[in-house]
């Protein structure tokens, strides 16, 4: 099947009432059998029918063998940072999602966990490295560079390393990192996935079962699973990510040559566009760019406040992937948990801006950003 015909097709049926849509198990508990038998469902947060079906439906568009859902990205990050006990240490690359810095910049200390920021995976020698696990998010945030994810499987793999993905740009549509040798692949779901910014997921996709039980497990005790009600949210958004992200994408690449030709962008970073230096990795892994991008806005002629102020279709909020456009100010809003240093260091500047085009007319969105351009140019 194609990838449109599983995400409609694929999740588990109602085979009660032939239902098209599985029914939202609102039970936090079910009648078991009898006194020496456990059924299939005991208690909602050990498993739960609807978000079993979520859940097939996922592991099926990435093509994974197993999934599981969780009350949030973050908490999908948690559970396989649970993989990590005093001692050992993480490779990490250098800018990826503010919350996933937050966590590994404050906990792994009190935890006895040792990280190493790593400017470039595509350059990094991994063969001295005694680190247990590699995390990369690619393209990644809010920079868009690109990891070769197949090479560092490959270097990471004969040191018996577990290499960890964090897919949420791209999404089972555009890039499959198990398919390239990722171990596990990590979302917010809370983005493309559920496509209309009205819930909070996550899912973790595998292959490997011994791994899937640890982290089934782990979400049991720790109790951070995604409920019924958002469970069938998510899986409907699903069902129309291929249809959503195919408008985002054209959209994200007609702003981006958009700004890459506009004097009031100093630099655009963005996959798509040949000047990017992580373009031809990303067109060997990739079925696409992706639909996020970001740009440092041009502030000896342009007012970044104004300019932000002036905008009409692009909301000034975090997140990204839903169905509007997004703009946000990461040094101050999604990654504002890096220390100012590091900011500088790795190259979140005051004016770099992100923006996740939604599926609006891309004529309105180039004339909302053209506007306020105009609105924003300093007078001489």
């Amino acid at each position: 099947m194609g990838f449109n015909t599983i995400a409609v097709h694929g999740g588990i049926k109602d085979e009660s009432k032939s239902a098209i849509n599985p029914p939202v198990y609102l039970s936090s508990t079910f009648i078991q059998p009898d006194t020496e038998t456990e059924g299939e469902y005991c208690y909602s947060r050990g498993n739960n029918p609807t978000r079993a079906s979520v859940e097939d439906l996922a592991a099926a568009m990435e093509g994974a063998k197993f999934a599981l859902a969780t009350s949030s990205g973050m908490a999908a990050t948690s559970l396989v940072f649970e993989l990590l006990k005093e001692g050992d240490k993480i490779l990490i690359n250098s800018n990826v999602y503010g919350g996933t810095w937050r966590f590994v910049s404050n906990l792994f200390e009190n935890r006895g966990l040792v990280y190493e920021i790593v400017d470039d995976f595509n350059t990094y020698d991994l063969k001295d490295s005694d680190a247990k696990l590699v995390f990369i998010e690619t393209p990644s945030n809010p920079l868009l560079e690109v990891t070769d994810i197949r090479r560092v499987c490959e270097a990471a793999h004969k040191k018996g390393m577990t290499v960890i993905v964090d897919n949420t740009f791209m999404t089972s549509y555009l890039q499959k990192p198990l398919m390239l040798g990722a171990d596990i692949v990590i979302y917010s779901a809370t983005k493309y996935y559920g496509g209309h910014s009205d819930l909070l997921a996550g899912l973790i996709l595998l292959n490997d079962e011994k791994l899937y039980e640890r982290f089934r497990f782990l979400r049991n005790t720790l109790g951070g699973i995604l409920s019924p009600f958002d469970s069938f949210l998510l899986m409907r958004g699903m069902r129309t990510l291929a249809l959503r992200l195919d408008k985002q994408q054209e959209n994200a690449k007609g702003i981006a040559h958009f700004l890459d030709s506009h004097d009031g962008a100093d630099r655009v970073y963005y996959p798509g566009l040949k000047s990017n230096r992580g373009y031809e990795i990303q067109l060997e892994q990739a079925y696409g760019p992706g639909a996020v991008l970001s740009f440092e806005l041009n502030e000896k002629d342009y007012d970044l406040k104004t300019f932000v102020a002036n905008l009409r279709y692009f909301a000034f909020a975090v997140s990204l992937g839903g169905v509007e456009s997004l703009i946000c100010r990461p040094s101050t809003m999604t990654h504002e948990s890096y220390k100012k240093e590091l900011q500088v260091k790795i190259g979140i500047r005051p004016n770099l801006l992100r923006l996740s085009p939604g599926i609006e007319d891309i004529d309105d969105l180039l004339d909302d950003l053209n506007n306020a351009f105009i609105k924003a140019r300093r007078t001489l």
